[in-house]
C-alpha cells in the first residue's frame, strides 16, 4: 500500500502541503497544468526554494493578482469543482475538505453548514490548496494518509475578516477534535483551519512503530522564518509492508423505526463520502413487532466524531452502539494498465503469493458512459483482458 505520512514539524497548511509534494517530486508545471482544469482565471503558481534551518524546502505562493472582494458559501465551492474537468477522486477528495470546514465553521458560528460563508477559505488562493492537495494525492497514487500528532502554535491572537481571534483558531481546534494534537508555547499559527482539515479529512490517524519503505521525501516550507523550529512540513511517500494489512475499525450502529425511507440513500452516500469503509442497511423487527432499520457503519476511529455527527444531522436516532473491531484484509495495490479501452485504473490483490488483477467499478462506468455500451459488457472485457495481461512492476 502507498501511503503518505504528514510530519507536522511546523504545523501544516495547504500552500505547505502542496509545497511538500513538488519537493518529492511532482514539477511545479504538473501540478500548475492539472489545476487549470479549475473553472478560475487569473491564479497563478509561483514556487521557490528556500532554506529552513539549512533544509533545502519549497515554498508555493499563489498569486491571485486581481480578485473580487467576496464571500462564497458551500454551494458556490462545489459548482466550481463540479464545472471543472478535474478526476471523479479529486473532486470528491476536494469537497470532502471542504465539508470538513463547513462543519467546524457551523459550529462555532451556530448556523447550517451550507449557510457557512466561507472568508480567507473561500478565496481563490484557499481553492487552489484544497484542490491542488488532491491532485497531488492522485499523481502520487497515494491509498492512504497518516500523520504525526499536529503541532499547533499557543498564545498571541491572529487577525483575521472575523476580526481578532485566539491562537490557535477556533476553527482549526473544532476540526482536529479527537485527533491528536500537540499544543507547543510558539506564538505564530502553525496550523491553518485548511492544513488541519486535509489532516482531519483524509488522514488515518497516527502512525507509530511501522515498518515503512520510504520511497521520497518532500519538505514544504512555511512562509515565516520561526526561531523555534524549521517551519515545514515534511512528507514520506512510502510502502507500508504486507503484514501491516491488519488494523482495529470502529462500528457504529443504531436501529431506526421513525424516518422517512427515502432519506436512506443520501445518508449511505454521505457517510461514504465522509471516509466510512462500509455503510449499509438491514431490516429488522423492533419492539412491539414495528418494522426498522439497522443502520451499519464501519470507520477509522480518527473519523468517529465526523461519523457520528452526519448519524444525528441527517437521522432520527437519540443513541448510537459503538464498538472497536479488528480487521485484516488482503494486500493490494491500486495503478493503472493499458487495455483496448485505454489507459484503466486496476487493482492487484495477492492471496498466497497469487495475484488477482481487478478493474475498478468506477472505471467501468466511466468507460461505459463514454462508449455507450453496457456496464455489465465493459466489466466482462476488462476481466477476461486484466487476466491475461502482465502488469508493469513500476
Amino acid at each position: 500500500m502507498k501511503i503518505a505520512y504528514f510530519d507536522t514539524i511546523g504545523g501544516i497548511a495547504g500552500d505547505m502541503t502542496m509545497a511538500a509534494f513538488v519537493s518529492a517530486g511532482l514539477t511545479l508545471e504538473e501540478l500548475s497544468a492539472a489545476l487549470k482544469a479549475l473553472p478560475l482565471d487569473g491564479f497563478e503558481l509561483i514556487g521557490r526554494h528556500l532554506r529552513r534551518n539549512a533544509i533545502d524546502a519549497v515554498h508555493i505562493e499563489v498569486v491571485v493578482p486581481h480578485e473580487p472582494h467576496f464571500h462564497r458559501d458551500l454551494h458556490g465551492i462545489f459548482s466550481i469543482i463540479d464545472q471543472s474537468t478535474l478526476s471523479a477522486g479529486v473532486r470528491e477528495t476536494a469537497k470532502k475538505i471542504f465539508n470538513i470546514i463547513a462543519a467546524a465553521e457551523a459550529k462555532i458560528h451556530n448556523v447550517d453548514p451550507e449557510k457557512v460563508h466561507f472568508h480567507e477559505v473561500g478565496a481563490i488562493d484557499s481553492i487552489v490548496d484544497i484542490v491542488g492537495t488532491a491532485i497531488c494525492l492522485e499523481k502520487f497514487g497515494i491509498e492512504r494518509v497518516y500523520s504525526s500528532p499536529v503541532r499547533l502554535g499557543n498564545g498571541s491572537t491572529l487577525t483575521t475578516q472575523h476580526g481578532i481571534i485566539p491562537n490557535p483558531s477556533p476553527a482549526t481546534l473544532e476540526i482536529l477534535k479527537d485527533y491528536p494534537v500537540q499544543l507547543t508555547d510558539i506564538p505564530h499559527e502553525l496550523t491553518t483551519p485548511t492544513g488541519a482539515a486535509i489532516i482531519k479529512a483524509l488522514s488515518y490517524g497516527i502512525l507509530r512503530d511501522v515498518e515503512l519503505r520510504v520511497k521520497a521525501i518532500g519538505y514544504g516550507a512555511g512562509t515565516k522564518e520561526i526561531p523555534e523550529i524549521p517551519n515545514f512540513l515534511r512528507i514520506l511517500i512510502a510502502d507500508l509492508p504486507d503484514e501491516s494489512f491488519r488494523d482495529d475499525i470502529v462500528v457504529v450502529e443504531t436501529n431506526i423505526d421513525d424516518m422517512n425511507p427515502q432519506v436512506y440513500p443520501f445518508l449511505i452516500e454521505e457517510l461514504l463520502g465522509a471516509g466510512a469503509h462500509d455503510a449499509y442497511l438491514i431490516p429488522i423487527i423492533m419492539k412491539k413487532g414495528r418494522p426498522g432499520i439497522l443502520l451499519s457503519v464501519m470507520v477509522e476511529k480518527s473519523r468517529l466524531e465526523t461519523i457520528t455527527e452526519l448519524i444525528y444531522r441527517h437521522t432520527t436516532t437519540i443513541g448510537l452502539r459503538i464498538q472497536q473491531i479488528g480487521r485484516r484484509k488482503l494486500p493490494r495495490q491500486h495503478f493503472e494498465i493499458d487495455t483496448s479501452l485505454g489507459k484503466t485504473k486496476a487493482k492487484l490483490v495477492m492471496r498466497n503469493g497469487k495475484e488477482l488483477v481487478i478493474p475498478e467499478f468506477e472505471e467501468c462506468k466511466r468507460i461505459a458512459r463514454e462508449t455507450g455500451r453496457p456496464l455489465p459488457e465493459i466489466m466482462r472485457q476488462l476481466e477476461q483482458e486484466l487476466s491475461k495481461l502482465k502488469r508493469d512492476p513500476s
